[in-house]
């Protein structure tokens, strides 16, 4: 994308952490750091949309993630500014040409399961048959492994506070694989929303790529990951029926319940491959 279609973007990025006093089993009192959490209402065009609780720590990439995930916008290009403004807790975007089938999918609004509550516009499930995934990718078992054991040495602030969401988006390497990038937020929505928005922002393409999250894997999840282009979904939590049927209706490899080297494969063993 050229400059001049990149749209402009505030650096708003707040603390993550705030230190409070809390009394331990011994009565002692002792500095604990925990998550940060701060409304974010969204406004396109001055017209308000929706208010986001979130960790503040990308709430540029988490705005066009959201946008993208919701399918109110096809491209980055058709975003001029996404501005932050933690003084009075808004983020104003300003688009190109206004919103896609806005008046038709604020209309129709579906609240789903999960931290924070999610929120789907639009009769996304009649779309589902247009995404099309890459069938020729293999996650081979090995890689699997090295996610799971990157991901558990990742540094995060749910090491240091808890309280949070983490997804991640790798990819593999001759050695092993590699974590691209980490995001983490008071709701596993927003961390994948978080990490959509830094695609489009990075140029990223999803054929390739690996979805890792810490939550469950719903149907919502199953989707924005497949909207995404990623054709392989990790989870160390498990899923719900909604997002295995999906999974399979997708082409989705899905992998659930992944914790050192344990795993279930639950969608999608003609693209695993153990070794």
């Amino acid at each position: 994308m050229t400059a001049s279609h990149r749209p402009l973007l505030s650096q708003a990025s707040r603390a993550l952490t705030v230190e409070i006093p809390a009394l331990n089993e011994r009565g002692e009192t002792v500095p604990t750091s925990i998550a940060g959490e701060h409304p974010l209402t969204l406004y396109v065009d001055k017209r308000e949309i929706v208010t986001l609780m979130t960790l503040g720590a990308a709430p540029e990439a988490l705005t066009i993630g959201w946008l993208r995930n919701q399918r109110l916008v096809n491209s980055l290009g058709e975003i001029a500014s996404v501005q932050v403004d933690w003084e009075v807790d808004a983020v104003s975007v300003t688009t190109r040409n206004g919103l896609r089938d806005a008046d038709e999918k604020l209309g129709s609004r579906t609240v789903t399961t999960g931290c924070g509550q999610g929120t789907v516009f639009g009769g996304l499930m009649d779309e589902i048959d247009q995404i099309h995934l890459p069938q020729d990718r293999l996650l081979k078992q090995s890689t699997l492994y090295a996610l799971m054991d990157a991901v558990r040495h990742h540094e995060s602030i749910y090491k240091q506070a808890g309280a949070v969401h983490g997804c991640a988006l790798a990819q593999a390497t001759p050695g092993g694989c590699e974590i691209l990038m980490f995001f983490e937020d008071v709701g596993r929505h927003n961390a994948v929303d978080a990490i959509a928005g830094q695609m489009w922002l990075d140029g990223q393409d999803g054929a390739d790529k690996i979805f890792y999250t810490t939550g469950r894997l719903t149907s919502e999840m199953v989707i924005k990951t497949a909207q995404m282009g990623i054709p392989f979904l990790v989870s160390r939590s498990g899923l719900t029926h909604m997002g295995w049927q999906i999974a399979h209706k997708i082409g989705l490899t899905m992998v659930g319940r992944a914790q050192g080297k344990h795993y279930l494969l639950f969608s999608g063993d003609d693209r695993f491959e153990r070794d």
